[in-house]
C-alpha cells in the first residue's frame, strides 16, 4: 500500500544532494514547484497555442494558456479537500506538509498541456502520422522498436515529462529541477510506449519517452510507487494524479460549452439546457432553486452561462471527491484504473454522456475546427520532412543553414539516430501556432522578410 509519509517528498530531481531547508513559510518547496513553472517560457507559449477553436478574432476563446490555469484552479480545489480528508485519517506524520496538496496538484495541471503541439489535438495525430507514412519510414532501422513507437504514436504527456525532466544542452540536471512528487503527479500515464495496444498496462496511453525511462524508474522508486506489470516500464499512479485527471476532465468537457455558447455554435437556450442537467430535481433541490433564481436576475445571456458553468464545474468537483474517498483503499493500493469522473453519480453521468454527444456533433466537428486541423497536418508535416531529413542527412548547403534555424538547447550532440530525430520534434512541438505557421511560409517561400 502507498504511503504518504513517502509519496510527498521535497527532494528535486538533478538536485537531490541538496539539503532541503524550510526557510519560507510562505513559499514552500512545492508553491516553488508552481513559479517554476508559471514563470517559464514553454507555459508563456501555450497563450498561442490552440485548445480546440482557433485563436481569436472578434471573440475571445481559450487557448492551451488560459485552460491550464483554470485547470490549475480547479485542481488545488481538489488538492485541498483531499488534504482535509487526509487530516482526518491521520494519514501523515509531517502534517504540514498537507497544507501543500494544493499546491502540488495545480502545479501538475499547470503543466500538464506543456507537452501539446500546436494546433490542438491534431498536433499530436499529425506528428505520429508523419513518422507512420512519410519518408521517415526510411531511418527505421536506425532505431530500436520501443525508440519507433514512441515517434508513431507521438504523446503530449509523454513530451510534457521531457519538458520539465530532460536535460537539454547547455541545461542544467534534472530540467526545471521539480519536485519528485510533482513530477509523478504530473505523470497521468507511468508507462513507456511498447505496452500499447497489449493487455500488458491498464492505461489507455502512455506517459514516457524512452528517453526518460531512467527518470521513471527513479522517481517511482524514490515515491515507493510499484510497478504493476512485474514484466514492463508500467507502474501505478501517484493518488494526486487523479485530482489532476479530474481537473482536467471537468473543465475541458464543461468550458468547450462556454466557448461554443459564446461563437454562437450552441444556443443559449441549448447550453442552458446542458448544464441544468447537471442539477438533479430530487437530491440537488436546494441548488437548483438557488441557480434559477440566480439566472432569473440577470438578463445577460453570457453571463447566464459563466454562472451556470460555475456552479456545474463546483458540482463535478463535489462528486469526484466522493469517488475518490470510495475508491480510496483500491486507489492507495493501486488497483483503480478509471477517471474519477467516469464512477460519479449515474445522473451525472448521463449528463456528462450528452454534453460528449453534442461536442462531437457540434464543437469538435464545427468548420472552423475542422480548418485548422487541415492546416495543422499539412504545416507540421512538411516541417518535420525539412527538418528530419536536414538532421539525418546534413549534406547540403541548405540543410546546414536550416540546423541554423534551431535553438541551441535543441542541437543534439551526439550521433545517436532517435536523439537527432527527437530534437527536432523538441522543436517543432513547442512551436505557437503562429510560429509554425510564419516557418513554413518562409521555408516554402511563401513569405520572407525584406532586407532594406
Amino acid at each position: 500500500m502507498l504511503d504518504w509519509n513517502i509519496l510527498l517528498s521535497e527532494k528535486r530531481l538533478g538536485l537531490e544532494d541538496e539539503v532541503v531547508e524550510r526557510t519560507s513559510i510562505a513559499r514552500s518547496q512545492f508553491q516553488r514547484d508552481y513559479d517554476r513553472i508559471i514563470f517559464s517560457s514553454p507555459f508563456r507559449r501555450l497563450q498561442n497555442k490552440t485548445q480546440v477553436f482557433p485563436l481569436p478574432g472578434s471573440v475571445f476563446v481559450h487557448n492551451r494558456l488560459t485552460h491550464s490555469l483554470e485547470v490549475a484552479s480547479v485542481g488545488r480545489s481538489l488538492g485541498n479537500i483531499v488534504a482535509i480528508g487526509l487530516r482526518q485519517r491521520n494519514a501523515l506524520e509531517q502534517t504540514e506538509l498537507l497544507d501543500d496538496l494544493g499546491a502540488i496538484v495545480s502545479s501538475a495541471c499547470l503543466a500538464h498541456d506543456l507537452g501539446n503541439p500546436p494546433f490542438g489535438h491534431s498536433g499530436e495525430k499529425a506528428i505520429s502520422k508523419y513518422f507512420i507514412e512519410n519518408d521517415a519510414k526510411e531511418f527505421r532501422s536506425n532505431l530500436t522498436d520501443a525508440q519507433y513507437l514512441d515517434l508513431i504514436n507521438f504523446e503530449g504527456n509523454a513530451n510534457a515529462l521531457r519538458l520539465l525532466a530532460h536535460q537539454f544542452t547547455g541545461r542544467r540536471k534534472g530540467g526545471f529541477g521539480l519536485t519528485y512528487s510533482s513530477i509523478a503527479t504530473l505523470m497521468k500515464y507511468p508507462c513507456t510506449s511498447p505496452v500499447l495496444g497489449t493487455n500488458r498496462s491498464p492505461y489507455k496511453k502512455y506517459g514516457v519517452f524512452q528517453t526518460e525511462k531512467d527518470i521513471l524508474e527513479q522517481v517511482m522508486g524514490e515515491l515507493g510507487i510499484p510497478k504493476i506489470m512485474t514484466t514492463d516500464d508500467v507502474y501505478g499512479r501517484h493518488p494526486l494524479v487523479f485530482m489532476v485527471e479530474a481537473a482536467d476532465d471537468i473543465c475541458y468537457q464543461i468550458v468547450d460549452l462556454e466557448d461554443a455558447h459564446r461563437l454562437n455554435i450552441l444556443s443559449t437556450a441549448k447550453t442552458r439546457e446542458l448544464m441544468l442537467a447537471f442539477f438533479d430535481q430530487i437530491n440537488d433541490k436546494v441548488q437548483l432553486e438557488s441557480v434559477t433564481k440566480l439566472l432569473a436576475s440577470v438578463d445577460d445571456e453570457n453571463e447566464q452561462i459563466t454562472i451556470l458553468r460555475s456552479r456545474v464545474i463546483n458540482k463535478l468537483i463535489e462528486e469526484c471527491t466522493k469517488v475518490f474517498w470510495a475508491k480510496y483503499d483500491d486507489i492507495m493500493n493501486c488497483k483503480y484504473h478509471s477517471n474519477l469522473i467516469d464512477d460519479i453519480d449515474e445522473t451525472y453521468k448521463k449528463a456528462i454522456e450528452e454534453v460528449k454527444k453534442v461536442a462531437v456533433s457540434k464543437i469538435y466537428n464545427a468548420r472552423s475546427v475542422i480548418e485548422i486541423q487541415i492546416a495543422g497536418h499539412k504545416i507540421l508535416g512538411e516541417l518535420l520532412s525539412e527538418f528530419v531529413q536536414a538532421v539525418m542527412k546534413n549534406d547540403s548547403l541548405y540543410t546546414s543553414q536550416l540546423l541554423q534555424l534551431l535553438p541551441v538547447q535543441l542541437v543534439c550532440k551526439t550521433e545517436n539516430p532517435f536523439d537527432q530525430i527527437m530534437s527536432v520534434v523538441d522543436f517543432i512541438s513547442g512551436m505557437t501556432d503562429i510560429y509554425a505557421l510564419e516557418l513554413y511560409r518562409k521555408i516554402k517561400g511563401i513569405s520572407f522578410s525584406v532586407i532594406h
